[in-house]
């Protein structure tokens, strides 16, 4: 049980220094991603990023939680 609140303590503060470099630098666009402006309205779909993001954690956790 220790171990899981000590995975969810280093997520945490992942996601912290991830949402503080997007405040600063700003949001970042991939090519896959889409953006749709019509008069004083935005919509973006971060299509790429959401797949890029998926693989990478679902590789952090395989590794993470892998049977040994």
């Amino acid at each position: 049980m220790q171990d899981a609140g000590r995975i969810l303590l280093v997520f945490g503060v992942l996601l912290a220094i991830i949402g503080g470099g997007m405040m600063l630098f700003g949001r970042f666009q991939l090519p896959g991603d889409l953006t749709f402006r019509s008069g004083g309205f935005t919509l973006y779909l971060p299509i790429a990023t959401c797949i890029i993001l998926s693989i990478l954690l679902t590789v952090a956790l395989n590794f993470l939680f892998r049977q040994r």
